[in-house]
């Protein structure tokens, strides 16, 4: 026999529903008032007060000047290399970090994870990180956007314990057919940790989008500008004079405001849309690199 819920956990369950729908609005109007001013009428943005529930007006001005801008398609461009070449460069590094750190039988491991858990909790410095970059000689190159985070010290354990947690017999019958130590790990050890691999690749692949102020210390050349650099010109310095040309004076500040949203829209929707696609494997993919039983 089913049990019947009581009058309290009736209220409960409400409860906690109407927080999350309350929560859920609270965390998307933000964002659907920057989509709603991008689409606005620029004059009518700038005279409306208060809540903004829909578009003021209806205009794609602002994009056009967007994407008549040169720098937004060059930062877009630059922005799918770091971040493709970025992300496959860090699940290279920390598949072999994770790797030889999960074998049981390798000399001084627990020392080296003293080491390197170390560095999440102190570090170099922005000064020393600088000179070592410059150094290096990657000071405005697009290495310097790749190599210094190669390897996230979160990420190296997370992926450590999903692949301690694949049996050990696997790997022995591997090694009885004849595999090396990269066989095992490209195709059995990987392949059994996909939901991690997708978390990885979700991780680094949002923080390289997410990425400007590594941009804005080792680089000098605009055309190696990442987009969301160009972005944090747009919104920081104002730099929408040459993205209003042919607006009065009187025009410019409005037609800059919903340039700005615009922006902002532009650069943020293809990781929304990206995010969806691996969701699913979020949950799985962290539980199973961060609980060992």
């Amino acid at each position: 026999m089913l049990n019947r819920r009581t009058w309290g956990e009736r209220t409960f369950d409400g409860s906690n529903a109407l927080f999350m729908v309350l929560l859920s609005i609270l965390t998307l109007y933000p964002f659907l008032y920057v989509a709603f001013a991008s689409l606005s009428d620029p004059a009518s943005l700038m005279q409306h007060r208060g809540l903004l529930l829909m578009p003021e007006g209806f205009s794609l001005d602002a994009y056009k000047a967007v994407f008549d801008n040169p720098m937004i398609p060059a930062g877009y461009r630059n922005t799918l290399f770091y971040v493709t070449a970025g992300t496959a460069i860090n699940l290279f590094m920390t598949s072999l970090g994770a790797y030889v750190l999960s074998r049981k039988g390798l000399y001084f491991r627990n020392a080296m994870m003293f080491f390197i858990v170390l560095t999440m909790f102190f570090q170099g410095g922005l000064i020393p990180t600088y000179l070592l970059v410059s150094s290096l000689g990657m000071i405005d190159t697009p290495w310097a956007m790749l190599l210094p985070g190669a390897i996230s010290t979160w990420n190296l354990i997370i992926m450590r314990t999903s692949f301690q947690a694949v049996p050990v017999s696997l790997e022995e019958s591997a090694r009885i057919d004849g595999a090396n130590d990269w066989t095992i790990l490209f195709r059995v050890i990987i392949p059994l940790s996909l939901p991690v691999i997708a978390v990885m690749i979700l991780f680094y692949g949002v923080g390289h989008w997410n990425a400007w102020f590594g941009a804005m210390l080792y680089l000098r050349d605009r055309e190696l500008y990442p987009l969301q650099l160009v972005l944090r010109e747009i919104l920081i310095t104002n730099s929408t004079d040459n993205m209003t040309t042919g607006a009065s004076s009187l025009d410019k500040i409005p037609i800059g405001e919903t340039i700005k949203y615009a922006t902002i829209i532009v650069a943020t929707i293809p990781i929304l849309l990206l995010y969806p696609f691996l969701q699913k494997y979020f949950v799985k993919g962290v539980m199973i690199g961060a609980i060992k039983e």
